[in-house]
């Protein structure tokens, strides 16, 4: 049977925005992420349940994470990147991997947070910490480190467990921040010096501080918010901060370019949310204690303000603009990012 529109509800059609029906039509999302497996379900769960948009995704680091958006360039098969730090945003804001979204909940977010390309959404902060295992220090009598160079002391030797920053969001940061400290010519040998302290680097950021609550390291280098999880899960974790200044990343999330556009007003609609309070204040749900940087939100209980700890000037620009050359540096000079676990 041959169907008839009338001119009047074709143009009104027309006239609706994208979002007023695909929203409605088409109820799934493509998410890459970079965050640990444990907190998803909160996050796209509560999602669901609000939207009735099922979110189906691949979990990598965020060094691997770019490297398969990459890869897509040409057919990406996700809509969002969702976790990471800003400065792995930056080069692929570069090279064309991401679509231009600033989501109206900015507003609420400080200007100092805000990417001025246009293309990372922030939603969270958190500092470099050193994770120490309790049971190991009370052991030997020992003081927890409390300044980089305190890593390099001989007792901690096999002891150190870190992420490499070639697959590494986490520790491409931690590189970042000492080159940033100490210039890149000291740095090499700074990091060559604590490669003797380095039990084995991980692919993962967030496997330091659990290495560290089961005994298998002393101190893992990370960020507070997973060094904070094992700690509240009952593990021998504390933390402790570099009191000559560290390290911090804006946690972003972002649209991918040429993503299938059946779910682009999905995406939107999932980065607008994950910024907003409601989904800033899942933070203490999941137990991730990530600081929300929307100034409506809550911060979890237990979660460390960055403005109480000694935080350098860190330049996301400048390391994102630098991290292929750095990383090809680091695996040259101080380790190849071979045999990771």
């Amino acid at each position: 049977m041959r169907r008839v529109f009338s001119l009047a509800l074709v143009l009104a059609l027309a006239a609706l925005p994208f979002s007023a029906y695909s929203q409605s039509d088409y109820k799934q999302l493509t998410v890459y992420t970079a965050l640990p497996e444990s907190e998803l379900p909160t996050y796209f769960s509560e999602f669901q349940k609000e939207t009735g948009i099922k979110i189906q995704y691949v979990r990598l680091s965020a060094g691997e994470l770019l490297t398969r958006v990459q890869a897509e360039k040409n057919n990406p098969q996700a809509s969002v990147w969702f976790g990471g730090s800003f400065d792995n945003f930056v080069p692929a804001g570069k090279a064309g991997l991401l679509e231009a979204y600033q989501s109206p909940e900015l507003k609420n977010i400080p200007k100092e947070f805000h990417d001025p390309a246009g293309f990372a959404n922030p939603f969270y902060v958190g500092a470099i910490a050193f994770a120490c295992n309790t049971e190991w220090f009370k052991k030997r009598g020992l003081p927890y480190p409390t300044s980089w160079e305190d890593l390099l002391k001989p007792e901690f030797k096999g002891q150190i467990s870190i992420a490499h920053p070639g697959t590494s969001g986490t520790s491409y940061t931690i590189l970042a921040t000492i080159v940033q400290m100490r210039g890149e010519a000291d740095s090499w040998k700074y990091f060559a010096a604590l490669n003797q302290n380095v039990r084995q680097y991980t692919k993962s950021g967030a496997t330091p501080p659990m290495d560290v609550g089961l005994g298998e390291a002393a101190i893992g280098i990370t960020f507070s918010h997973d060094g904070l999880k094992p700690a509240f899960e009952g593990y021998p974790v504390a933390l402790s901060f570099p009191k000559d200044g560290t390290g911090y990343e804006i946690g972003c999330t972002a649209l991918i370019k040429g993503a299938p556009a059946r779910e682009v007003a999905n995406a939107k609609r999932f980065i607008d949310w994950i910024l907003s309070k409601k989904g800033q204040e899942l933070f203490e749900t999941s137990k991730s204690f990530r600081l929300p940087v929307n100034r409506l939100a809550t911060p979890p209980k237990g979660a460390i303000d960055t403005e109480s700890l000694k935080v350098i000037p860190y330049n996301f620009i400048w390391a994102g603009e630098n991290r292929k050359r750095l990383v090809e540096e680091f695996s040259k000079v101080v380790a190849a990012a071979n045999n990771l676990k």
